[in-house]
């Protein structure tokens, strides 16, 4: 059975040629346009949209539907190329437009590919405009311009000089430069390789980048988890490098291995970048519900504390504007520092583990283990709405004496850990993350998600 369009929150996802086709493109890029139009003010004579694209073999294609669609609607377009989805989110402030887009599926694999909107900010809109934006376009509310109206598209190449400045902004270069870092980047044949290499070598590091080619067509899963990344860890071990670097192909996300040649893994990366700024500057950092209980201890010990949201960068970003946090990010390796921009940001994550290394003199590993650890795991299963409520409802049933957070799914705590059950905004699945202090209790709460699965879907 074919998949459905998902369109949500973070933008528009499908599989190309199957249900993300160029019509479809050229409509959502109207639509966006037309809302953009719509709530114009007297002083912006004339609105432009900054637009990237990670390397899929298909984005060219639906960057030029998109394109085609926002220009009928009346709006100019900035070209970027091959960019990384944080650098879109910058350009947009940069050059004060009214929006941008970008043409990515983030970690989903090849058929995948999407359409993420960033509004003047340079941050995914909030639930109501969103809303407001999937409306237009799935009643056809679409406005189109004559022909003198119609807008005019640029290209732009500043981008990564751009990105880079701002990131070597927050950190002392001259520090990281003086550890000669040896580091090897995998970038699955994504977006980041160009802007992360120019940025790594700025701050003085030898570099052993694989899967740098931006092809699109990934070496390997594009999603930075373990499983995927044995061989950024052989790698590792064999260059005997200080640290291995692996981005998702639009580069918004950073997982990373030890000097081991061992997987640390996505949470890591927040926690560890919280380490070194919370050290630094005195204030609150948020994350999302799915995030693991390591910010709290690292917030803790610098006598912060740590704001909750919903799982989706904008639910962060916004957070951490309205509440003043210097730093925040989701456990899937995103981190955002406002300083750089309110979209997660792999650049930045580097840099600032690099700085903390550097500052510390300890390796990656001694840091990790200084923040200390606890038993994560994450599954997903395909569910449609309909079952996804029933298990939702089973669930919180099952776990009636846990404290449950409904803000996103249901977020269980228990007094030996948390699980989160919720459906994706991206894909036709459940997630379910569950964190203990031991194996055993987390086995136990994945075992009973198993038995409520099977109850509903059989």
């Amino acid at each position: 059975m074919p998949e459905r369009l998902i369109v949500s929150i973070s933008g528009l996802r499908g599989i190309v040629g199957e249900n993300l086709t160029p019509l479809i493109a050229a409509e959502y890029g109207c639509a966006f346009g037309t809302f953009l139009q719509n709530n114009a003010s007297d002083q912006e004579p004339r609105r432009a949209v900054c637009i990237g694209r990670d390397s899929r073999p298909s984005g060219l294609m639906i960057q030029s539907a998109v394109t085609a669609g926002l220009c009928s609607a009346g709006i100019d377009v900035i070209d970027l190329g091959v960019v990384t989805t944080p650098s879109v989110g910058i350009m947009v402030r940069h050059l004060g437009c009214s929006g941008g887009v970008v043409i990515t599926a983030s970690h989903n694999s090849l058929p995948y590919n999407g359409i993420k909107l960033l509004n003047a900010r340079g941050m995914a809109p909030p639930a109501d405009t969103a809303e407001q934006i999937r409306r237009i376009f799935f009643e056809k509310r679409l406005d189109f311009v004559g022909a003198a109206g119609c807008g005019q598209v640029t290209l732009n190449h500043r981008t990564d000089d751009i990105h880079i400045g701002k990131v070597l902004g927050v950190v002392h270069p001259e520090a990281i430069a003086a550890r000669g870092f040896k580091v090897v980047l995998d970038s699955v044949n994504g977006a980041g390789a160009r802007p992360a290499k120019k940025l790594l070598a700025a701050l003085g590091c030898k570099v052993k980048a694989i899967n740098d080619r931006p092809t699109g067509l990934f070496a390997h899963e594009p999603e930075p988890t373990e499983k995927n990344l044995q061989g950024l860890c052989q790698v590792v071990r064999k260059a005997r490098a200080d640290v291995g670097f692996a981005q998702d192909p639009d580069a918004d996300r950073l997982a990373i291995v030890d000097e081991q040649g061992t997987y640390l893994g996505e949470e890591y990366t927040l926690a560890l970048a919280a380490l070194y700024v919370l050290g630094k500057n005195p204030g609150a950092a948020a994350a999302n519900l799915s995030t693991s209980r390591m910010i709290d201890d690292v917030a803790a010990r610098a006598g912060s504390r740590v704001i909750r949201t919903p799982v989706g960068e904008a639910h962060v970003a916004s957070a951490m504007i309205e509440q003043g946090c210097v730093i925040g990010g989701e456990g899937n390796g995103g981190v955002i520092d406002l300083r750089i921009g309110p979209v997660r940001d792999s650049l930045v994550a580097m840099a600032l583990v690099l700085h903390l290394m550097a500052e510390t003199g300890k390796t990656v590993r001694q840091l990790a283990d200084q923040i200390g650890h606890y038993v994560m795991h994450k599954d997903k299963f395909t569910a449609n709405p309909d079952q996804s409520i029933q298990i939702l409802d089973l669930a919180r049933q099952r776990f009636s004496q846990a404290r449950v957070d409904t803000r996103d799914g249901y977020r269980f705590d228990f007094e030996d850990g948390w699980l989160h059950l919720r459906t994706s905004n991206t894909e036709p699945i459940m997630r379910v993350i569950v964190e203990t202090r031991d194996e055993a209790a987390a086995r136990r709460y994945l075992d009973q998600v198993e038995q409520i699965r099977k109850q509903v879907m059989g």
